[in-house]
């Protein structure tokens, strides 16, 4: 990381003998560890949330780029290319009327509701010239089945 080989490493532990002395040697090395070790955990943290934030971003990119397609999307389409890739059934069923031809279609519907107005009031002419039925009796209802056993209460002999 710093490119320092054990000749540096041994000429500032030699220095640091002569300097702070045998005695304190000991405690300068662990209080120098603690705070290596804070500064590896403050680094770790920073690059933690460097990365949460180009994840986060990431993300937005990705959620922008659905909702982008999403409100491309046209199901009604979709479904017609995959029916009928070829739109033939649609050029089939299409109606597309000239001049001439929408003409024709209204004089067409005219005559069919005309046709329909006749037929709903012949209707109503035949109901009311019918009279109404009448309920049928209960002897009318129930047909009577005779049997060959049942002669009226006759003998034969």
């Amino acid at each position: 990381m710093f490119d320092i080989g054990w000749s540096e490493i041994a000429i500032i532990a030699l220095i640091a003998l002569i300097v702070i002395g045998p005695k304190d040697l000991p405690k300068v090395l662990k209080t120098i560890g603690y705070w290596v070790g804070k500064a590896r955990s403050l680094t770790r943290e920073f690059q933690k949330g460097v990365e949460d934030v180009i994840k986060e971003a990431e993300l937005d990119e990705v959620r922008d780029q659905i909702n982008s397609s999403v409100k491309d999307f046209d199901i009604k389409d979709q479904i017609e290319k995959s029916i009928d890739p070829d739109a033939e059934l649609t050029d089939a069923f299409d109606v597309t009327m000239d001049e001439n031809m929408s003409e024709t279609a209204g004089e067409e519907k005219a005559e069919e509701k005309q046709v329909k107005k006749e037929a709903s009031g012949a209707k109503k002419a035949v109901k009311a010239k019918e009279p109404p039925a009448k309920p049928l009796a209960d002897a009318e209802r129930m047909p009577t089945i005779s049997s060959p056993e049942d002669d009226g209460g006759k003998d034969k002999a």
